[in-house]
């Protein structure tokens, strides 16, 4: 009887020996997502799988037994989609105004980039903003690029072409601190003030310097009319081939042309400069109707450093007819609606009825090449969509959390939404690589030599900028009537691990900053 006593304690006290060494050889986990989808981000085919996350890293990806880790967070993706957070190559907004960026994470966007078409914050002191953002902190991350008409500002070039040396080293100066304080790269914006003035010495130089770090040049280019785009993408190309640069074309379209031919034709010259070695890529955001300051329908005698009251004063006659031609032949008053006060959600056809008098005196007497910002219906669906699946070109926003436009919060929701699920003219793994993996390519993100951390794919090693939802129920709400509407879809959101949308609840957390460039 002893005996048998013996026994049943021996074996009870191995049952607890084992159950002791089970628990100290289970591992604990901030993050455990299981049953899931995973769309890695590559282009490659979906799988299905779990994803283990620790401090802020995805570990472990594949099969993963519940009884294997202990994790802080548990989520059952119960088949849906897994993918990488998106990474916008086009927006805008100041992160010390609205540090959360809802309108982005709501429709999928991880990662931002600020600095576009040429404006950034007019500092020298680019290391000093960045730590200030970081102070505060983010919801998605945020990439800085220097914008070129902010770097003539700050070494007051003067508005004109073929500029003094002087002007021309203060600006590399300027954009070297910047690469070095782990800026990624130079925009243009060359329809604007300054840009307009820049020749192509002026930015080959700086292409050079932003090509010494292998960063990119990100170009709102010259002119996007149909009768001036290839000229302006051939100018971007030349930019590449004389300084060794990575040129990046933004926001591609064609104003008033109708004819997909001649995107293929635009394709066709990109491919052309690949072919040859060059680096370059596009992106664009599908809506068809721009939006941008009212300048754009000015000619350029009535824009600074002209003087505009002279110019009405001497030439209203000329100026009156320039404008009425060209919003004429950009579909008329009826295609420019206003996004700022007081006309907000007006159109200009609306404003010259309310004031009873033709559009062109309401553009010159009340509004003013300076006094507005607007949405252009000017641009072809068909058009738009040759771009979009063309293989190097990526989807972006150009949106903000204020603008009066509904790219800003509903651009990657409506390729979803639209592109993917009604029309199926991109498979969902081709929309999310051009949203995620290809972004991350071009800005040197899922580069171990220039990313800290690694981003824009599902991979072990990579950070955990993650989504989690069903294709079906994406939905873009933003409207021209209505553009603050927030997307729905993307149950949950997390980035560098953390969740800034849970089971569709925003909530305010800021888990990011901002990123910065390794410089080589």
């Amino acid at each position: 009887m002893q005996s048998i006593i013996l026994r049943l304690i021996t074996v009870v006290w191995l049952l607890f020996l084992l159950s002791c060494s089970g628990a100290e050889d289970r591992s604990t986990a901030d993050l455990l997502i299981t049953n899931a989808t995973i769309v890695d981000g590559s282009g490659g085919e979906r799988v299905t799988g779990s994803i283990l996350v620790e401090d802020g890293i995805i570990t472990k990806i594949g099969e993963i037994a519940s009884d294997e880790y202990s994790a802080a967070i548990t989520v059952d993706a119960d088949g849906r989609v897994v993918s990488p957070g998106f990474i916008d190559t086009h927006s805008h907004g100041d992160p010390l105004e609205t540090p959360r960026f809802d309108n982005f994470l709501s429709m999928g966007v991880t990662t931002i980039t600020l600095g576009q078409d040429g404006s950034s914050p007019r500092t020298d002191n680019v290391s000093g903003w960045m730590d200030d953002v970081d102070r505060q902190g983010t919801g998605p991350n945020i990439l800085y690029f220097a914008g070129h008409n902010s770097l003539r500002r700050l070494v007051d070039a003067p508005r004109q072409s073929n500029l003094d040396t002087r002007y021309i080293i203060g600006m590399q100066e300027l954009l070297k601190n910047a690469m070095a304080d782990g800026a990624f790269g130079l925009t243009t914006g060359l329809e604007y003030d300054h840009g307009r003035f820049a020749d192509l010495p002026e930015l080959v130089a700086l292409g050079e310097t932003v090509a010494e770090t292998n960063g990119v040049v990100m170009s709102h280019m010259r002119n996007e009319d149909d009768d001036q785009i290839e000229d302006s993408v051939r100018e971007l190309l030349q930019q590449g081939r004389e300084s060794g640069v990575s040129v990046h074309a933004s926001h591609i379209k064609i104003v008033f042309g109708d004819t997909p031919r001649q995107a293929e034709s635009v394709l066709a010259l990109m491919q052309e400069a690949r072919n040859e070695g060059l680096t370059v890529t596009a992106d664009l955001y599908p809506y068809t109707a721009s939006y941008t300051g009212i300048a754009i329908l000015f000619p350029d005698w009535a824009l600074p450093p002209n003087d505009y009251d002279e110019v009405v004063k001497n030439r209203r006659e000329e100026l009156a007819d320039y404008l009425r031609e060209l919003v004429n032949k950009r579909n008329g008053p009826e295609a420019t609606l206003f996004g700022t006060e007081p006309w907000a959600g007006q159109t200009l056809a609306d404003l010259a009825d309310t004031m009873n008098k033709p559009f062109e005196d309401v553009l010159i007497e009340d509004i003013g090449p300076s006094g507005a910002s607007a949405a252009y219906f000017v641009m072809d669906e068909e058009v738009m969509r040759q771009f979009l699946t063309g293989p190097y070109v990526m989807v972006s926003s150009d949106g903000s959390p204020t603008m009066h436009h509904p790219r800003g919060y509903g651009s990657f929701a409506k390729i979803i939404r639209q592109y993917v699920s009604q029309e199926e003219l991109l498979s969902l793994e081709e929309a999310i690589y051009k949203m995620s993996g290809l972004p991350a390519e071009t800005l040197g993100l899922s580069d171990p030599a220039t990313a800290e951390t690694r981003r824009g794919l599902i991979r072990e090693g990579f950070a955990a900028d993650l989504l989690i939802f069903d294709p079906a129920a994406v939905t873009d709400n933003a409207t021209f009537e209505d553009p603050h509407a927030y997307a729905e879809g993307f149950d949950w959101v997390f980035v560098n691990g953390k969740a800034v949308i849970e089971e569709g609840e925003r909530n305010d957390l800021l888990p990011a900053g901002v990123l910065r460039r390794n410089s080589r």
